[in-house]
């Protein structure tokens, strides 16, 4: 047998060389800039906060969007693309401010445009693609869920302002994040001191993020929090804006068992016999019950039939239970003593909820922890960029718009069969919308007085980049 050897072909040595053309590595910014126009943030923006001479301040916010749309937050990123012809046209810029000015304006205005970053970010989330409005993934049983929690930011080694020992060991910052929908469609990222607890002062942030829910979604809303948010008052004030806004807003909050004592109630429940206990295993089994909580301000009572009105049924709050006790751990060794583990959730959900079905609920809940990820990590958003709280604030509130607008594009060119490969999913990451569209090649061509966007003959997702930008165009 003769043996042939094969040579591998030599690399190739290329002559590195400067085009003359507008190239650009981030072509999915024409995507930003159509949004952006939707929101009308110039006439939003330089009417009621107007300069004498130099950059406007819609331009300030936009490039600042802009940034964060490519997965950079720091002041001086901006720099790299003063001279960024196409930066400067997609996101319709008169000007690309410099850092210092970035930092000045921002450090400025911070606590004045606030409010104003929400209303922008309502106003975006209202939009109509192809006529329709936005799909935020309602949950199978027809709510609309807002998932509310705390995540830790770790600015370890700084002196920012408002940094503090987290709950999770690290110095930083505490945010409180507000999803609404199964998609990831982010409401509000509200900065908080690291020492911050859950459920000081979220009546506030439910006040606001309620309202903004209510008016993007017609369902019924279904807030779900962890223990942190085991508090009445927190209960309390979403039954008021529930009757406020005339919604039915209903809630599932993970139970604070605080000083409950565990073995005691164990076993009452092991010597009942009338205890139903379902044996998931050799050595661990669970019982689950449901307890009627009389809350005063949660719920309703219900009402008689009228002629114009049928009955109400009353709906009081309930405390869903499940014991978990195990004589055999996970690696098969047995325990000399029962070990117990006592959880609970508080929801005022009708009765057509049984106690699983209010459990399965809250598992569903932990899905937020990816949102917390692609913050903290596909956006690159843990170390904020300023050493003054409400700039950092500010930028926290600017990145709830980038989410979303990363959103929006990888849900409207990235679940499609024309899109590049991928598996089949929901909704797409932010790094994957990052990778896929938004650092997409593209040649800025003018001719015969149009602009051309010219991507690569084997793009594979052109097809859906061009569907996608028509959408916006003729909207």
């Amino acid at each position: 047998m003769r043996f042939t050897q094969q040579v591998s072909p030599a690399m190739t040595d290329f002559i590195i060389k400067q085009l003359k053309y507008d190239l650009s590595s981030h072509a999915g910014l024409a995507f930003v800039g159509k949004y952006l126009t939707r929101t009308n943030m110039a006439s939003l923006i330089d009417p009621a906060f107007p300069v004498r001479s130099g950059i406007p301040n819609s331009d300030i916010l936009k490039s600042y969007l802009g940034l964060l749309c490519l997965g950079k937050n720091d002041f001086d990123a901006i720099e790299a693309f003063r001279g960024d012809a196409f930066f400067t046209r997609s996101l319709g810029l008169r000007a690309v401010p410099s850092s210092p000015t970035l930092r000045q304006r921002m450090d400025t205005h911070a606590k004045s445009w606030f409010e104003l970053v929400s209303s922008l970010n309502q106003t975006l989330l209202s939009s109509r693609i192809n006529g329709a409005p936005i799909d935020f993934g309602v949950l199978p049983c027809g709510y609309t869920a807002i998932d509310l929690d705390t995540f830790a930011m770790d600015n370890g080694d700084t002196s920012k302002e408002g940094i503090g020992r987290t709950y999770t060991g690290v110095d930083g910052y505490c945010p409180i994040a507000a999803y609404l929908g199964s998609l990831g469609y982010c409401l509000e990222l509200a900065l908080r001191p690291g020492v911050q607890h859950s459920a000081n002062e979220t009546q506030y942030d439910l006040q606001r993020v309620l309202p903004m829910a209510a008016s993007l979604v017609s369902t019924p809303l279904l807030v779900r929090a962890d223990s942190g948010f085991c508090s009445v008052k927190l209960f309390q004030e979403m039954q008021t804006q529930s009757v406020a806004l005339n919604r039915e807003i209903a809630f599932i909050v993970k139970w604070n068992p605080r000083n409950t004592p565990v073995e005691t109630i164990a076993q009452s429940k092991t010597a009942d016999e009338s205890t139903p206990w379902l044996h998931l295993r050799r050595g661990k089994r669970e019982c689950i019950w449901t307890e009627i909580l009389e809350l005063e301000g949660v719920g309703c009572e219900g009402a008689q039939a009228t002629q114009t009105e049928p009955a109400k049924p009353a709906r009081l709050a309930r405390r869903v239970y499940r014991l978990t006790e195990r004589t055999i751990d996970k690696h098969g060794n047995t325990l000399l003593l029962p070990q117990n583990i006592l959880e609970g959730w508080t929801t005022t959900l009708p009765d057509s909820f049984d106690a699983q079905a209010v459990i399965d609920l809250y598992c569903d809940h932990a899905t937020h922890e990816q949102f917390h990820s692609e913050f903290k990590s596909d956006m690159d958003l843990e170390r904020l960029p300023s050493g003054k709280f409400d700039t950092n604030y500010l930028v926290c509130q600017l990145a709830a718009v980038a989410m979303n607008l990363l959103r929006l594009i990888g849900q409207y060119t990235l679940n499609h069969k024309d899109s590049p490969v991928r598996h089949k999913a929901k909704r797409r990451r932010i790094k994957t919308v990052l990778q896929e569209m938004m650092y997409k090649a593209a040649r800025m061509i003018h001719h015969a007085g149009r602009w051309v966007l010219g991507l690569g003959a084997n793009d594979g997702g052109f097809a859906v980049f061009d569907r996608h930008y028509g959408q916006l165009r003729t909207a």
